[in-house]
């Protein structure tokens, strides 16, 4: 009884090392680090899951915005994907009207389209935002808190 209580003693440690070496795991569960007040209003953390890999060819990150947090306009030199896992958030394009999305909904933004996104008035949002990492965000102008302000009422028009 004691060799197997020590056996198991010296093996556990050794199986747990094994099982944590062998795999680079992450999870989108994480709630990421918050982000500087840098081009948004508000509340808002990034979870870099796969970021700045060169054989898979694009990068996902985890963002969670709290109610009433927006980002400023901007546009990527690729197609982004958000993926709205929990909550809900506005979504624009440059020239159309403001929309909500909903979790579970997925929207695509072709390259080079000015858009902002954001949680809404009332609800946090978390989404995961597929992309590709070649080239920076071009952030091209600030959204104001009166603009933001505003969407609610824009919705209503519809």
């Amino acid at each position: 009884m004691k060799n197997s209580i020590l056996t198991l003693i010296i093996l556990a440690p050794l199986c747990l090392f094994a099982q944590s070496s062998d795999y680079n795991v992450s999870s989108y569960h994480t709630e990421g680090k918050k982000a500087p007040n840098t081009h948004y209003i508000g509340e808002a953390w990034l979870n870099p899951i796969i970021h700045d890999d060169a054989e898979l060819g694009y990068n996902i990150t985890k963002a969670t915005f709290k109610a009433n947090s927006t980002l400023d306009w901007h546009k990527h030199s690729s197609v982004q994907v958000l993926i709205i896992v929990d909550g809900e958030a506005y979504y624009q394009e440059r020239g159309k009207k403001p929309i909500i999305l909903k979790e579970g909904e997925v929207i695509r933004c072709e390259k080079d389209t000015e858009h902002w996104h954001s949680s809404t008035k009332e609800n946090d949002v978390t989404y995961l935002a597929l992309y590709n990492g070649e080239q920076p965000t071009i952030w091209t102008e600030v959204l104001t808190q009166e603009y933001y302000d505003n969407v609610p009422k824009l919705l209503k028009k519809d």
